[in-house]
């Protein structure tokens, strides 16, 4: 193959990727953007569908909104009423009306009378679907959520809210009426607006396209992933020494493994979302069974890696060999067992990213994800179109061995994580107690493959040991994994301190809404931090910022309330809470100041970051 065509193919690639990006988009406006108790508002979602897809939006007015189209606000201040249309691009013989271009939807609502003041976040979403103009085939329906922000005025305010504030405040940026019957007009100022945001949204989607290749090329690097790369390198050194075309089928061959991996699970997530399922990040950490298998499976690798049995994974000792008659079947494999590995280093990796794709219509999550994998790849992809990019990976040696073995007792650290987290699922020491024999029990029976499932003995004898390394694996799990009786951690009674519980570490205290409403409407500011057991940046966060002494003496300065939710295990509550505070997982750290708009810090921050917040805390008047 030649240079200027392998360098075409890359092309084509990236091309496609772009064209994928481009889909429709939802955007959400509020209209006034300031009101007062009693007065009435304009919440609105404006649905942009590109003519370059062909599709259409139906609607058909005797099901009202159960024809998935309709747009929903959320917020206790605000009473809302039932969705509006505009009058539709085109009425079918059926009476189904059609939307061919921009759609804006309404949603008109009124501010309660006893609604406070202050700067409100509004949630809100838009479930739509489209349908393509001359086929017919419906996409699934899908549902974007938002949100918008309003500003509550005191009662006695005095100050006008004109029309203008319509096309020069905060977020509106829609300013035709979208009801029933009536025609939707822009200006040119609405056009430009529209364009704008448009080539906004385009600029995200580039840079979101950018941040997944790059995600992916960094989980390469990753301790999950690092101890199968000298495997990979010597496969590919010598398929190299046969013929370089090889290499290029192979990498192929390895690259169709990792995109088909990371496309089940985009697919995952776009059937759990039409199936009414919320997948937040770090919702398997939150599996007892899933922790006890990632357990398992890395213990097992590590002991692999150290040299007590050889792993003989299907693709893996393909993969290894690099033979030819099965070589392609193994390359194949090969991407499959290296997305395994990496997926349980994802999550600190690219939980940020993992918060943008599923705010993705499906279409734009299954590219993102696609995306990831196509970086995963891309190192060995970018070599086997360039061979002289072989000469960088060392020639073969003991230093092989010795950085394999190094890697087995990095799987062992990850091993502890995941140890780690069936305590912070548990609560329980005789449980755990019960896992470390059944580790035990499972590296034995490792141990006996290793010995004594080998070429140089009879083929009995390997059955017979092969037998016995599945019994001895299926007792242990038997015997210690269940839950038990005995294994339910004794309850404390834990006294109060003003009405509150206090949490496992000083100063803090166990969230509810209920505590937090009160709190807030004494006017204390709050200091909210929802973690994990399993959230690796959570503990981070806690160790270098949230637990020091120094912060917990500006906590104090501040008279900050600080309020703990432990999200280890699935939490309805917290989970709302989250999703309405704009994320979809932890960590999620926010600063709640009274009369004020919340101020959420990154997924990692730091001292300086935190004490910027704490700055915007009013001084306290002296009496």
């Amino acid at each position: 193959m030649r240079l200027y065509g392998k360098t075409l193919l890359l092309l084509v690639l990236m091309t496609a990727a772009v064209a994928l990006l481009t889909a429709q988009s939802v955007k959400f406006s509020v209209s006034p953007t300031q009101l007062r108790p009693g007065e009435k508002g304009t919440l609105r979602a404006t649905l942009t569908i590109p003519p370059e897809l062909e599709k259409k939006q139906s609607y058909d007015p005797g099901e009202g909104e159960g024809s998935y189209l309709y747009v929903t606000g959320e917020h206790p201040d605000l009473s809302f009423g039932s969705t509006q249309y505009p009058k539709a691009d085109h009425v079918s013989e059926a009476g189904i009306w059609e939307y061919y271009g921009p759609l804006i939807l309404s949603l008109p609502f009124t501010v309660k009378a006893n609604a406070s003041p202050g700067v409100i976040k509004i949630q809100t979403a838009m479930s739509y679907g489209l349908c393509h103009k001359v086929s017919g085939f419906c996409d699934v329906p899908d549902e974007v959520p938002g949100s918008v922000h309003l500003t509550i005025l005191a009662a006695e305010a005095v100050a006008e809210t004109s029309a203008d504030a319509e096309t020069s405040s905060g977020d509106t940026v829609v300013t035709a009426e979208a009801v029933v019957g009536v025609e939707v007009e822009t200006t040119g100022e609405d056009s430009a607006a529209k364009a704008q945001d448009t080539a906004t949204t385009t600029s995200k989607i580039l840079f979101y396209m950018l941040m997944a290749i790059l995600g992916g090329i960094v989980l390469n690097f990753t301790p999950c992933v690092l101890p199968i790369l000298p495997i990979r390198a010597m496969s590919m050194v010598n398929q190299a020494q046969k013929d370089v075309t090889k290499v290029f089928l192979h990498t192929m061959a390895y690259a169709t493994g990792v995109l088909i991996s990371f496309g089940a699970i985009a697919a995952v997530f776009i059937i759990a979302r039409v199936s009414g399922v919320n997948l937040t990040y770090g919702f398997l950490s939150q599996s007892l069974s899933y922790n006890l298998i990632m357990l398992s499976i890395l213990f097992l690798f590590g002991l692999s890696l150290l040299g007590v049995f050889e792993m003989t994974v299907p693709g893996m000792s393909a993969a290894g060999k690099a033979t030819a008659k099965k070589g392609y079947t193994g390359s194949f494999f090969m991407g499959i067992f290296a997305f395994l590995m990496g997926f349980s280093c994802m999550g600190p990796f690219m939980g940020p990213a993992l918060e943008v794709a599923v705010r993705l219509s499906s279409p734009l999550l299954l590219v993102f994800f696609l995306l990831i994998g196509f970086g995963f790849a891309l190192p060995f992809i970018i070599i086997s179109l360039f061979p002289k990019a072989l000469k960088l990976i060392p020639k073969p040696g003991t230093w092989m061995n010795i950085f394999k073995e190094v890697m087995g007792f990095l799987l062992l650290l990850l091993v502890w994580k995941y140890f780690s987290n069936i305590w912070g699922l548990t609560k329980s020491g005789s449980y755990l107690l019960d896992t470390a024999h059944y580790m035990v029990f499972l590296g034995f029976a490792a141990w006996l493959y290793g010995r004594f499932v080998r070429m140089e003995h009879s083929k009995a004898v390997q059955f017979i040991f092969s037998f016995l390394t599945l019994a001895v694996i299926v007792w242990s799990a038997y015997n210690y994994l269940p839950w038990q009786e005995k294994h339910e951690p004794p309850q404390t009674e834990v006294a109060l301190v003003d009405g509150m519980q206090p949490a496992d570490h000083p100063g803090w205290y166990v969230f509810s809404p209920e505590l937090f409403h009160r709190l807030q409407s004494e006017g204390k500011t709050v200091f909210l931090d929802i973690g994990a057991a399993w959230c690796t940046n959570c503990k981070v966060n806690e160790r270098k910022v949230l637990h020091t002494e120094d912060i917990m003496a500006d906590f104090a300065r501040h008279e900050v309330v600080l309020l703990k939710g432990d999200f280890t295990r699935e939490d309805p509550v917290l989970k709302d809470w989250i999703q309405k505070g704009g994320s979809i997982g932890v960590p999620f750290n926010v600063l709640y100041i009274p009369g004020q708009e919340p101020i959420k810090m990154s997924e990692l921050f730091s001292k300086e970051d935190l004490r910027r917040a704490l700055a915007q805390i009013p001084a306290k008047e002296d009496n």
